[in-house]
């Protein structure tokens, strides 16, 4: 393999077996011609200079053939350049998909897509999407969640500010004191669900909200807690 490899490499370089054997140190190309027959093979130190001089590693020097290889990657290349720039760009992701697979890179985004179901509101209410979420960009660390959706209005000030986004998992095992996405009389709310002596309601942070009593005048459901 040694002696095919630098064969090819020295006659890639345009090289003659003098040039090569001149760069070595020698004086004539004996060395070089007996090495490339195959007679034997030079010492560790200058198999490094050869490696060095072709810009290879030993271990490719010595055990790969690297006619094919170099000519498959000059074709890959060739074809690359001749592809319109939409089909580089779909080579270039993919065979950075394949590089990054191969190495167990994780690739963080830059930024992170929240699908949206709707906007739950703090006071009036409002109706949750029908299982056809919005993709919206969102700056900032996104939780493990079931789904996401917007706050409309200021019924729970200080803890969340009006169309912030807010992530909820989905569950209707509650306990007293969580915040809840809810279903009240077919409007969606985020809320404070309570539970006392006096019964259940849903309490707004902002005490210029009224509660919800949760009661046999009022239909309710919980959709989920949400992710503080």
């Amino acid at each position: 393999m040694f002696a095919n490899n630098l064969k090819y490499l020295r006659e890639k370089h345009n090289m003659d077996q003098l040039d090569l054997a001149i760069k070595l140190g020698r004086k004539n190309s004996s060395s070089v011609s007996e090495w490339e027959k195959g007679k034997y093979t030079p010492k560790i130190a200058v198999l490094n200079d050869i490696a060095e001089i072709f810009d290879v590693s030993i271990t490719d020097l010595m055990n790969k053939d690297l006619s094919t290889e170099t000519e498959s990657r000059d074709s890959l290349l060739r074809i690359y350049d001749n592809l319109q720039p939409n089909r580089q760009r779909v080579v270039y992701e993919t065979a950075e998909q394949q590089y990054n697979e191969q190495n167990n890179v994780v690739e963080l985004p830059t930024n992170n897509e929240v699908e949206i179901y709707g906007a739950v509101s703090a006071g009036t209410g409002e109706y949750l999407l029908d299982g056809k979420p919005e993709l919206v960009e969102y700056d900032g660390d996104v939780p493990t969640h079931d789904f996401a959706v917007v706050v409309n209005g200021d019924s729970m000030l200080p803890l969340f500010e009006d169309k912030q986004i807010i992530f909820v998992n989905k569950t209707k095992d509650v306990r007293s004191g969580q915040i809840v996405i809810a279903n009240y009389d077919h409007q969606a709310y985020v809320k404070k669900f309570m539970r006392d002596e006096n019964g259940c309601r849903l309490v707004s942070l902002n005490k210029k909200y009224s509660d919800l009593p949760i009661n046999e005048e009022h239909e309710m459901s919980i959709f989920g807690v949400v992710v503080l």
